[in-house]
């Protein structure tokens, strides 16, 4: 783009606090589309957009000379996806340009903008878009450098704030507190007992959390079955008893409408052990551990409203957190805002330059037995000529006779003294 002309950011969407999860599902762009969606963008000549679609927004970040046009015309590409009428659209639909544009970018990058903030899966989804844009052909190096700014803040807001520590989900409250009983997880036994949707979730977060002697049981004849597919071990149900011992972890999810785990069992188990410590992580609903199992000295019971509480409170804190998170933001927009206006004015620099430096030359080729002293005294007046004229021309007008001289001064610092300036 010439400078003349400058590509400007923007950001056009439709996101989770903006509208609906039915309408987001209706405009989400999937990998296949992608083609034919850059496709028509550059038909209209945007050529930089990045398409990010998640279950939290659909949203297109781009630059372009006219933003505002270009936001008109991906509105009419929602339309095109969504199927929906213009009505909805511009209820729903946001739209941020410029220093905004770059600001709400960073907060994608950073997690700020998500339902769950602080999650640590948008970035690689914001990074992905990022590839196939660039593959599409679809990056410049304006809507780059924004990103790239975005990764920085990204990598601040994580390393500088506990933003992502404390757990926001039942299953990552499940292993917070597996980690805060037990520790290192890879060195413990993890009992499955009845692979419910809840104890998957939490089955698959201790997993990546480093769990990975894990037996599965259950009363279903297909849990043999179930646990060769998933690469555990099985334990017969009715060695449950004799499983419960050698478990430090037990994930129960069956809700059968009877406790399958009993404080006879847990406090047999407890002797065998030698009181080192048992975790029951409660999934089923209704409860497959019985209450009193709680009363037992080295036993330690959450139910699903115990990890819904502490998942509750890892999202307040986060929230509470949030303030710093956008606090380091703001400095990057700033920093983004300095290094654009500086890159802003290097070509006039350069022609600045130039046209000092062809100056010099004709002056010496016009005058090539000339002194240096008289040299330099032609090259002065040659270079002072269009300055000097300027200041007049404004002077005549009044106006901005003071803003033309205040700038004169300060580009050559005359208010300073020449003695204590160093050579550029």
């Amino acid at each position: 783009m010439s400078p003349e002309n400058p590509a400007r950011v923007f950001a056009v969407g439709v996101n989770h606090k903006s509208g609906s999860a039915f309408l987001r599902d209706r405009l989400f762009v999937d990998e296949e589309m992608l083609p034919e969606f850059y496709g028509r963008l550059a038909r209209e000549s945007i050529g930089q957009a990045i398409v990010l679609s998640t279950c939290d927004r659909v949203e297109i970040q781009g630059a372009h000379p006219e933003p505002e046009r270009a936001v008109s015309v991906i509105h009419e590409f929602f339309r095109w996806i969504g199927g929906n009428d213009a009505e909805t659209l511009d209820h729903a639909l946001y739209a941020h340009f410029d220093d905004a544009a770059v600001r709400h970018i960073m907060a994608v990058a950073s997690s700020l903008d998500s339902q769950v903030i602080g999650e640590p899966q948008v970035l690689g989804q914001v990074k992905e878009a990022h590839r196939h844009a660039g593959a599409a052909g679809m990056i410049g190096h304006e809507m780059d450098d924004v990103l790239q700014f975005a990764y920085g803040a990204a990598k601040r807001v994580r390393s500088e704030t506990s933003i992502g520590e404390r757990a926001v989900s039942i299953a990552s409250a499940a292993v917070q507190i597996a980690q805060d009983i037990h520790g290192d997880l890879r060195e413990r036994n993890t009992l499955i007992v009845g692979l419910g949707e809840i104890g998957d979730l939490i089955m698959r977060q201790l997993k990546a959390a480093g769990a990975h002697r894990i037996f599965l049981t259950g009363p279903g004849r297909r849990t043999e079955r179930e646990a060769l597919a998933l690469g555990f071990h099985f334990l017969p149900f009715d060695d449950l008893a004799g499983g419960l011992a050698r478990a430090d972890i037990t994930v129960s999810a069956a809700g059968l409408g009877r406790f399958l785990v009993e404080k006879g069992m847990v406090n047999q188990a407890l002797r065998e052990r030698r009181r080192r410590p048992m975790l029951f992580l409660d999934g089923g609903l209704p409860a497959d551990v019985e209450p009193d199992v709680h009363d037992l000295d080295g036993a330690f019971v959450y139910t699903l409203d115990d990890l819904e509480q502490v998942a509750q409170r890892g999202r307040q804190e986060r929230v509470a957190v949030a303030t710093e998170a956008w606090e380091i933001v703001d400095r990057e927009v700033e920093r983004w805002r300095t290094g654009r206006n500086i890159k802003a004015v290097v070509p006039t620099l350069v022609a600045l330059r130039s046209k000092f430096d062809l100056a010099r030359e004709e002056i010496l080729a016009s005058q090539p037995k000339v002194d240096a002293h008289e040299a330099t005294r032609l090259l002065v007046n040659r270079l002072l000529h269009a300055p000097t004229r300027a200041l007049r021309d404004l002077a005549e007008q009044g106006a901005e006779k003071d803003t033309g001289e205040m700038l004169v001064r300060r580009l050559f610092a005359l208010d300073k003294d020449d003695s204590t300036e160093g050579e550029q």
